[in-house]
């Protein structure tokens, strides 16, 4: 199973829409989920208002946190849109199979017998989770919780049973350079974290669904290759507010 997770505390004012490039990778099997980081108050309204319409695209959750819930927040969110993905599965099957894609329509013994096969599948299914970090100004106070929560993600994702693996992108790359660039490549072990943070140079616009598209890219490649795009559809103007 394949996740986008995105952490962010702003709008996105670059590029194409962040919730057309979320339906595009929840149309390739990514599920998208999105992280708003609350800081004396709130994102904005419309900041929280994109942050939603980018999960419901992407097929994934949303949750608006302070610094201090951030850790159990990424970690809660990664097992329970696994879950949620076997369970559309199971009841995409189910339909099939017996004209009905409600769990909770068969009997109380069979149900059960479900739900157990699901709690299974969620913890030994493979699972990969591309990281992607708003690297914008108003980030650089809440790095050190973004950190402390890629630390425990991957300590939670080690504890599964299943093959799980990381991979750690940011945004934007540069104040004039790539959209996104990747910090660490996929991984099942803590080595490297550390060296990510010291390098990040914050600032710059907040091209959020450029940066999707590029994991999207990454996914499909099975490496990470920057590519121009030509996709115009849902592009905002480049001004930068």
């Amino acid at each position: 199973m394949k996740q986008i997770l995105l952490i962010t505390d702003g709008c996105s004012n670059v590029g194409l829409s962040p919730v057309v490039a979320a339906a595009h990778a929840q149309s390739d099997g990514i599920s998208v989920n999105v992280v708003g980081v609350l800081d004396h108050g709130d994102v904005g309204e419309l900041g929280a208002a994109e942050i939603d319409e980018i999960a419901r695209a992407g097929g994934g959750l949303s949750r608006m946190v302070n610094m201090r819930q951030l850790s159990q927040t990424v970690q809660m969110m990664t097992r329970k849109t696994v879950v949620q993905t076997i369970q559309l599965a199971v009841q995409k099957e189910l339909k099939h199979v017996l004209g009905n894609g409600s769990i909770e329509a068969l009997p109380p013994e069979k149900r059960g017998d479900v739900v157990r096969v699901i709690d299974e599948l969620g913890e030994t299914s493979r699972l990969q989770v591309a990281l992607l970090i708003d690297a914008s100004a108003s980030m650089k106070p809440k790095l050190a919780a973004v950190e402390e929560a890629i630390r425990d993600l991957m300590l939670s994702l080690q504890a599964r049973q299943g093959k799980s693996e990381i991979s750690v992108f940011h945004f934007p790359g540069s104040r004039h350079g790539d959209d996104c660039v990747m910090d660490l490549d996929w991984t099942s072990h803590l080595n490297g974290v550390h060296a990510i943070f010291p390098k990040l140079q914050m600032g710059g616009t907040t091209p959020t669904g450029p940066a999707i598209m590029q994991i999207v890219d990454f996914y499909r490649k099975g490496d990470y290759g920057r590519q121009s795009r030509d996709e115009t559809d849902g592009m905002m103007s480049d001004y930068v507010v």
